[in-house]
């Protein structure tokens, strides 16, 4: 009984530790220094491609600006904003302008493949089905979210729920500006 008593307490604080551990090694979160319209250093990403091989990396695109757009197959508002999305990526391809999407915290990459032919999203998706991204990017208020990166790897603008034309127009050229 004695035994039994100490291989629980072991556990206890095993358990305890690695908690502790846990919390204290959580990704720092830019959220509270967006919300506060700061600009503030892009946590970085390294993700496998949506489709094909290969990899999406924010930090091999320094030296442009970026447009993140955080987003989920099943996102009622995702379907909306995606095609407007494409065709801003086309008419800003070749102008130092990058769009990237985040197909987050999905299972499997076949729903996003079928989302991304279905809205014709064309600019290179990543696919991140842990949500590696979701705690330091500050994701947790759901999809879509789109982040506007400028060339030095900041965030300089950000819009929580469905990104408009204008809004797509604006984050970029203050991207460009920074």
């Amino acid at each position: 009984m004695r035994l039994l008593r100490v291989l629980a307490a072991a556990g206890v604080i095993g358990l305890a530790g690695v908690l502790v551990w846990h919390l204290t090694h959580q990704p720092a979160s830019v959220a509270p220094q967006v919300a506060e319209h700061r600009i503030v250093a892009a946590p970085n990403f390294t993700l496998a491609r949506l489709a094909g091989s290969g990899k999406v990396s924010l930090r091999a695109l320094r030296g442009k600006a970026v447009v993140v757009n955080f987003w989920a197959s099943y996102c009622g508002p995702c379907k909306s904003e995606t095609p407007r999305l494409a065709s801003f990526a086309r008419r800003w391809s070749g102008k130092s302008v990058v769009v990237v999407g985040i197909d987050v915290m999905e299972h499997a990459k076949g729903p996003g493949r079928a989302f991304a032919q279905r809205y014709g999203a064309t600019y290179p998706l990543a696919f991140d089905p842990s949500g590696s991204t979701v705690d330091p990017w500050g994701i947790g208020q759901g999809t879509p979210q789109t982040f506007f990166v400028d060339r030095r790897g900041r965030i300089v603008q950000h819009v929580l729920g469905e990104v408009t034309t204008a809004a797509l127009e604006s984050g970029v050229r203050r991207a460009l500006r920074s």
